[in-house]
């Protein structure tokens, strides 16, 4: 596929670095120079001056959207109308009213859109599911997770704190990929329950939030995502009838990814025990490229899709609305 990024920042950065045999053809940036010095790294491509040129390039396949939220949805469904396929960073858009469109527009024009849910495609995390689909724990029960990170100083004045730009705080921000996780293990969500309350930070949107997610056969996820964590943390549990999985650490910060499986024995007791450490780098963004480049190539749904998106963003919504009222 030929690419185009539309938000030339640390994570456009990183899709470029992901793309693999797919080849980057344009940037476009508010920040012409960032995008400028971005194509500077990728031979034969080159910096737009506006999301109208990039979009406007008869030669680009796919456009990655890697901006602030609010423009998230706009940008997409531009690209949409302009024929592109299209890769946008999570959480899609500041709230489920704002994405619906996207959802429909993909569907009546017969395009892809894939959501950045890089975490589906962590190796702990694909091989927990693998665990699942095989039977290896047994019918699930529930989830339990942990996620967070501790801030840095002015944390409060970057544009994530600003709730015109980011729809929200902790909750739509880390808080997006647990949810997301836990639909992909347990189904759809009919029952959200949870608080979203700003505890340390001095901003108008959240820094932490907490949640009780049930699905139509009592299937249970109990969240919490925190930016006032101090020591960055990853932690997914995954309760089956006959084991349990466990995810911890994501690379990094984050402390080495790591997968444990326990399988209870018949007589209950200790159980079985497997680790499975993966000390190597995050390839999850170059997996999902390719997951969305397959994913267009078969005409099938990306793992990770608009629907999937829509689907969180509406457990997110629910939890907003509580705090409101």
């Amino acid at each position: 596929m030929n690419v185009a990024i539309v938000g030339c920042g640390l994570i456009g950065l990183k899709r470029a670095g992901a793309l693999g045999v797919h080849k980057l053809v344009a940037t476009a940036d508010l920040n012409l120079r960032r995008a400028q010095e971005l194509a500077a790294k990728f031979p034969g491509a080159i910096a737009v001056p506006s999301v109208e040129a990039a979009l406007g390039l008869k030669e680009v396949d796919l456009v990655i959207v890697a901006t602030t939220h609010d423009q998230l949805a706009p940008i997409t469904l531009a690209a949409l109308q302009a024929g592109k396929h299209v890769l946008v960073e999570k959480p899609g858009a500041r709230s489920a009213d704002e994405f619906a469109p996207v959802v429909e527009l993909s569907r009546r024009l017969g395009l892809v859109v894939k959501v950045g849910f890089n975490h589906r495609f962590h190796p702990a995390l694909q091989r927990a599911r693998q665990y699942v689909d095989d039977g290896a724990v047994g019918p699930l029960m529930f989830i339990r997770g942990r996620y967070g990170h501790g801030g840095r100083v002015g944390y409060d004045k970057e544009w994530r704190a600003n709730p015109q730009l980011s729809g929200g705080g902790e909750l739509i921000d880390q808080g997006i990929h647990l949810i997301d996780l836990s639909r992909w293990f347990l189904g759809e969500f009919t029952s959200v329950e949870g608080f979203a309350h700003t505890y340390f930070w001095d901003m108008p949107v959240d820094d932490n939030a907490f949640m009780t997610l049930r699905t139509h056969a009592g299937h249970t996820a109990f969240l919490q995502v925190s930016c006032s964590e101090w020591k960055n943390l990853f932690s997914l549990e995954i309760y089956g009838r006959t084991g349990k999985l466990q995810i911890d650490g994501l690379g990094g910060s984050y402390g080495v990814e790591r997968l444990s499986y326990y399988k209870m024995s018949p007589a209950m007791g200790p159980p079985e025990t497997t680790i499975h450490e993966y000390p190597m780098g995050d390839k999850s963004w170059q997996l999902e490229i390719e997951d969305l480049a397959d994913a267009i190539a078969v005409g099938r749904a990306p793992s990770g899709s608009a629907e999937d998106c829509l689907a969180a963003l509406r457990v997110v919504e629910k939890i907003y609305q509580r705090k409101s009222a």
